[in-house]
């Protein structure tokens, strides 16, 4: 099954039993909004908070009753299906790359209610990225096309 369709899967459970309308994230969410293939390693979702901080016990208790098993507790990671599917907290994309979650655009298809950044947002996200210490020098040259990509396309929108 696709990495798309696995996140939709997931999205419409997240919003069937919490309400949560999840943020498709990271080369998953470029590759949707693009259409380019980025070769997405895993599924990033971005989810409020209190999921991943004060529920996160009923959070992750709720994916194992669904059949994801926990493989990383400390980067909130689950594995279904051959695929990683790794929650953060959205509230930080504020104080990370200065968006504000009220400019996030929100989408349906199929009856499945998802978040998803545009092009300018995923410009500040990855710039911001490649100014981590982490990312610069594990994912540097992955994060620098991805900006490079996000011009290209910007120019052509412009």
């Amino acid at each position: 099954m696709s990495k798309q369709r696995s996140f939709f899967e997931n999205a419409h459970l997240l919003n069937k039993e919490y309400g949560i309308v999840p943020l498709m994230y990271g080369s998953l969410g470029l590759e949707y909004l693009t259409g380019e293939n980025l070769c997405a390693d895993d599924i990033d979702i971005l989810i409020p908070k209190t999921f991943i901080g004060d529920r996160w016990n009923e959070f992750k208790g709720f994916m194992e009753n669904h059949g994801y098993f926990l493989i990383d507790e400390h980067e909130h990671t689950f594995e279904k299906d051959d695929n990683h599917y790794s929650y953060a907290q959205i509230e930080d994309l504020e104080s990370f790359a200065n968006i504000s979650l009220s400019e996030i655009k929100t989408f349906t298809v199929s009856d499945v209610i998802f978040k998803l950044l545009s092009l300018e947002q995923y410009l500040l996200v990855y710039t911001a990225s490649s100014k981590d210490g982490y990312r610069v020098t594990s994912r540097n040259k992955k994060d620098n096309e991805k900006i490079a990509l996000i011009r290209e396309k910007l120019q052509f929108t412009v």
